[in-house]
């Protein structure tokens, strides 16, 4: 009878004893009138089914089981993953299009992810500065504002001579014939913001090598060490005076004498025989001198040291707040854009690529490090916006397109041409804003009143205090908000972005208030310009990349460089 007849066969196989893990087993069938009646032998059902009951079933010898996906057999430790496949493609696809997104957006890391594996055998060691701390700094009036610009000098001020004064001259060594292009110089650097005002490294000048202490000044042209010349107005300094030699002097008619000079009006002193410069900062200070050329000594990550010729200024006349800093330092080391500063001068004479790093701690010891070179330079997660270039500026600068304090934005309406630009300025101990963006910043502070900050007066920066004294910022950061400022595009999802943490923008006074340490640019200059201090630039390697002109930063806690060689996955 046809209900008699067996419609399907369910077979369940056990593992065998002896390996259990094998899992069970669910074998489906379903018959139909369509096969031809079953003959007396028996075979086996599946290949994965050593020994099936056959007394359940038997088929014909030939016929091959076409059973349908969702019937075939499947082990019980895998039906979680039935629907894996579709799943796997849907990840792959989204890995792709990110992939592909990410390749568009920032296609120069994937070409030096590429680079760099070609490259990073070849490289030599790296030159490591260490940064200093500068102590017992006065108070905020004391801060610096640096970006140093050579000026006009006048002649009838220049009455020094060498003549009289440098010694004998002693045989120089050659630089090192070994030194490569791609090498890179890596300096220690020590200092904190609060209550120093700046960071400082040192290099050994002369022969013998002599240390002197210079404070790190993205934002200057020009290297300089006070020296004997003799010194008319000088600091104290931390090294005795650098004292050049008479061949030591720079002609006025060298190539670099003639970048230094100019921004200088008329004919230059032909009789002097020497290359006078005036260096005026945007804090009203000042440093006189003449430019000398004699040997650097640097040390090699590796511990190999390298020496070579480079030009800086004997300064010889200091005025204003410079006389305040150099009772620990012996002067200023420039790394801006210019052909003069210091890493322009070693990437022309093909020791180094064109490229200044430095990493400030935001430790209270403070510390940190300054490269020169691009052996640190991180191959990934670095956040990059295009330098803008200027003949007549050498500033690391480029052009923000919004500022928000938490949620709320800042205004960026201002005149001229620097609207919306920034500079970045290891030598300016505060943060400075322009106007309009300073006014709306401390309309928005007016909140953090509701949680028993007061606002006290003080000539030079806001200050809020309580009813017991502020040891650590810490202690009262939660009441403010991060600052974020945007590079790039508008939309955020696509833009880059540097963010300026409570912890960096406020700093706890003698008294123990905690004050703002962004001040209103007007005040100080022109104020149509954004400059970020050493303060804003804490706790980040800030890299200045003069190769492929750009500037990038990423987080870090600046205790040690790391030499990247490239992405694994690349």
């Amino acid at each position: 009878m046809d209900s008699d007849k067996i419609k399907g066969v369910v077979v369940i196989t056990l593992p065998p004893p002896d390996n259990p893990s094998l899992g069970k087993s669910i074998t489906a069938f379903t018959l139909t009138d369509d096969f031809p009646e079953p003959p007396g032998e028996s075979v086996a059902v599946d290949q994965e089914v050593q020994q099936p009951n056959t007394d359940l079933l038997t088929l014909p010898p030939n016929l091959p089981i076409q059973t349908p996906l969702s019937q075939r057999s499947i082990p019980l430790s895998r039906e979680l993953f039935a629907g894996t496949p579709r799943k796997l493609v849907a990840v792959l696809g989204i890995a792709l299009v990110a992939v592909y997104l990410y390749a568009s957006n920032f296609p120069e890391t994937i070409q030096e992810l590429r680079r760099s594996e070609k490259n990073d055998d070849d490289r030599p060691s790296s030159f490591l500065f260490p940064l200093y701390f500068q102590s017992e700094l006065g108070d905020s009036s004391d801060f610096q504002l640096k970006l140093g610009r050579t000026v006009r000098v006048n002649k009838d001020d220049l009455g020094v001579r060498f003549n009289d004064v440098l010694g004998v001259s002693k045989p120089s060594k050659l630089i090192s014939a070994s030194l490569k292009s791609d090498s890179s110089a890596v300096f220690p650097v020590r200092g904190d913001i609060y209550p120093d005002g700046l960071y400082y490294t040192y290099i050994m000048v002369g022969e013998p090598p002599r240390p002197y202490f210079l404070d790190i000044d993205t934002g200057s042209d020009l290297t300089w060490v006070q020296c004997d010349a003799p010194c008319s107005s000088c600091g104290k300094g931390r090294s005795p005076l650098y004292k050049p030699r008479r061949e030591k002097v720079v002609s006025f008619k060298d190539s670099l004498c003639m970048e230094v000079q100019r921004n200088y009006d008329g004919d230059q002193c032909a009789a002097c025989h020497q290359c006078n410069y005036e260096v005026q900062y945007a804090d009203q200070s000042s440093s006189l001198g003449v430019l000398v050329k004699d040997e650097f000594t640097l040390r090699f990550s590796n511990g190999s040291l390298a020496k070579l010729n480079a030009i800086f200024g004997c300064a010889y006349d200091q005025q204003g707040l410079l006389l305040n800093t150099l009772s620990k330092t012996d002067g200023i080391l420039g790394l801006s854009r210019a052909k003069v500063s210091l890493p322009s001068q070693l990437a022309s004479q093909g020791i180094i690529n064109n490229v200044v790093g430095h990493c400030l701690t935001g430790d209270p010891a403070g510390g940190g490090y300054l490269f020169l070179g691009d052996d640190f330079v991180p191959q990934w997660g670095m956040a990059w916006v295009a330098m803008l270039d200027s003949p007549s500026i050498d500033f690391y600068q480029t052009k923000v397109v919004r500022i928000d304090y938490g949620s709320s934005p800042l205004s960026l309406d201002t005149w001229g041409s620097n609207r919306e630009r920034v500079v970045f300025d290891s030598g300016s101990s505060y943060t400075y804003f322009t106007k309009e963006a300073y006014s709306q910043l401390v309309a928005n502070l007016e909140e953090v009143s509701a949680f028993g900050l007061i606002i006290q007066d003080s000539l030079d920066t806001i200050c809020w205090k309580t009813e017991q004294s502020i040891r650590s910022v810490k202690d009262i950061k939660h009441f403010f908000k991060p600052l974020t400022l945007q590079f790039g595009s508008r939309f955020w999802l696509v833009s880059t972005k540097l963010v300026i943490l409570p912890e960096n923008y406020l700093l706890i006074s003698k008294e123990g208030n905690v004050c703002l340490g962004i001040l209103d640019g007007s005040q100080v200059h022109d104020g149509s310009t954004i400059i970020l201090g050493d303060n804003a630039l804490r706790g980040k390697l800030v890299v200045y990349d003069n190769v492929n002109q750009r500037i990038g930063w990423t987080s870090s806690d600046c205790h040690n460089p790391r030499k990247i060689k490239h992405l694994p996955l690349f």
